[in-house]
Formats: C-alpha cells, structure tokens, sequence
C-alpha cells in the first residue's frame, strides 16, 4: 500500500483518539452489530473465495458485510490520522481477527467480487502493525482449532 500511517501529532491528539476510540466502542456494543462481530469472530472460516460467495443473500453476509464495513471504516481513521495508531493497536486486536479470515485470499475476493478497495484500510493498518503477521496465524490456528471442535 502506499499510503503511510500518519504519526499521531500529524492531527489528532490522545484526547480526540480517545473520544474516537470510545464512539466506536459504543458502536460495537449494538445489539445487532454484536451478533454480526460473535458469528465473523467465531463461526465464519472461509477456506475460499467459493465459500464467502456462497454466503451472499443469508444473515451471515450481512453480518460479514456488517463487520468488514466498521473494522474498515474504524481503520480508514486510522490510515486517515483521526486516531492515533498506537491508541487502535492496542485496543483493536478483534481487528486483526477479522482480516485473518480473509488476507489469505483478499486479491482474490476483490477481483472475484469487483471490490478492489475491500479492506483497504484494514490492510494498511496490519501491514503497519508490529507482530501483527505473527499474531494473525496464531489466532488462524485458533480458529481452525475451534471450527474443529464445533
């Protein structure tokens, strides 16, 4: 990506990251945006761009739709200096459990699906994130892991 992250005194300060952060906490906790962030988390495991399309028309797309939408929006402030990165590392990790489910094929489901800035945003966050390539295939080995015994 060619877009660096912005450094946090290029616009927002820790108190403007903070009152972001906190909005966007709020917005998790919706009811609906709830079971949306529980099914992406913990039950959606696509191994191919074949699966997430056979989702399209169900709930579950809508759900996946739901959360790809925020943690991309939540990322672009990021990418955007609205919030300051170190501040979203450290209480977004969810973030990174969600684009583990799809970077393995992400050029793939946006030519197939004609999005090519899918997760755009995500992406330039988590290339940026220290550890986070580690950190993601733990968390793939955890979610095989937990899809096994379900």
């Amino acid at each position: 990506m060619d877009l660096p992250i912005p450094e946090m005194n290029s616009m927002s300060n820790p108190h403007e990251s903070a009152t972001t952060l906190m909005r966007l906490y709020e917005l998790r906790r919706e009811d609906k945006m709830r079971d949306a962030r529980t099914y992406v988390v913990r039950g959606f495991n696509p191994k191919s761009v074949e699966e997430v399309g056979a989702l399209m028309g169900t709930e579950e797309y809508t759900y996946v739709r739901m959360v790809v939408g925020y943690w991309d929006m939540a990322a672009s402030f990021v990418v955007h200096g609205a919030i300051d990165p170190s501040m979203f590392r450290e209480l977004s990790g969810e973030m990174l459990a969600t684009y583990c489910k799809f970077e393995h094929m992400i050029d793939e489901i946006r030519e197939t699906f004609g999005q090519p800035g899918l997760l755009a945003n995500v992406q330039k966050v988590a290339e940026e994130w220290p550890g986070a390539q580690e950190r993601m295939e733990g968390m793939r080995v955890y979610f095989h892991e937990l899809a096994a015994n379900s």
